[in-house]
């Protein structure tokens, strides 16, 4: 298969991220929102609820995790497309190497252009069922995310980002060896890298120092923060276990100070810690002049909508019911 010439790849229109980035925007700095593919019907509404509340107020971009395998990957792909058709919304479709061969990366890619999406984040992707596992490459796939990118580019004409890591990757052996992935990634032809969330903003800045240090002109693509407002203490706790980062002290202190020593944790305390945390790392990095901040938002729309409000962005009438 040779480069993706469906009606798609070269004549979708939609703009890129590094566009959108630079475009007219509500707020002190442009954002966007992830999303994760759906698994039940409840699921699915729950996600274009907070499609329309995040679409009235003009984020840069939204992004779909990739859901390796069966109908979980269809399904990825069919919502994708209809975020890209349906809405006023510029997507980005993850795409991970992991148990895929590269006919069947070609395939995928082709899929996307068939829907017109021409916005792609490449990662090399996590084992499935144990994050942290022995990452195994597919004998007719790729080893590593740079030659995702490479393959992806080969295609059409397609827009890439990739992952970048604020802690450093858990299995990158130090910081430098990180780095120097992250810096392949954009020589291969990543446009911009959005991060691993993370909970101290010093993580992120010191990683932009390294990328500068590493190659400047590499440090100029945008490093996109991803951040998320916290609402549950345990499942924080689980996320940042699977991810191989860290929950700061200071950030564990104030989540537990509010969610109390009874069997049950305060989850409406909690919540409103997680969005002061959040809205006061948002300042911070807008501060230190980030190009965009990058929400997860676990398909819910008020959390990341209360923490937008709070920084300036226009959410006027984005919860009320269109």
């Amino acid at each position: 298969m040779g480069r993706v010439t469906a009606h798609s790849a070269e004549s979708a229109g939609q703009p890129t991220v590094v566009e959108r980035l630079a475009a007219p925007h509500s707020g002190p700095v442009p954002f966007s929102v992830e999303f994760f593919p759906p698994r039940s019907a409840d699921e699915e509404a729950r996600l274009w609820h907070a499609v329309r509340v995040f679409e009235r107020m003009n984020p840069a971009f939204v992004s779909l995790t990739y859901g390796a395998g069966g109908s979980t990957r269809d399904r990825t792909v069919r919502i994708a497309g209809e975020l890209a058709t349906s809405t006023t919304l510029t997507t980005v479709a993850h795409l991970t190497a992991v148990d895929h061969s590269v006919d069947e990366l070609r395939g995928l890619v082709g899929a996307y252009a068939d829907k017109g999406i021409t916005n792609l984040l490449a990662l090399r992707g996590d084992p499935p069922g144990d994050p942290l596992g022995e990452w195994v490459a597919h004998p007719e796939g790729v080893q590593y995310a740079n030659q995702l990118v490479e393959l992806i580019n080969s295609l059409g004409e397609f827009h890439t980002g990739v992952a970048s890591f604020p802690e450093g990757h858990h299995r990158a052996p130090n910081l430098a060896a990180d780095t120097g992935n992250l810096v392949r990634k954009l020589r291969a032809g990543a446009e911009y890298s959005v991060t691993q969330i993370f909970f101290d903003v010093e993580h992120y800045l010191r990683l932009r120092d390294r990328v500068v240090a590493a190659d400047p002109e590499q440090g100029a693509k945008p490093i996109i923060p991803g951040i998320m407002p916290i609402t549950s203490l345990a499942s924080v706790r689980r996320m940042v276990e699977l991810s191989g980062s860290v929950l700061p002290a200071a950030v564990a202190d104030r989540l537990a100070a509010a969610a109390g020593d009874g069997p049950e944790e305060n989850r409406e305390a909690v919540r409103a810690v997680g969005i002061d945390l959040c809205t006061e790392m948002s300042q911070r990095l807008i501060s230190e002049g980030v190009p965009g901040l990058h929400f997860c938002s676990l398909n819910f729309a008020r959390a990341t909508s209360e923490v937008l409000e709070r920084i300036g962005v226009d959410t006027r009438g984005a919860l009320t019911p269109a």
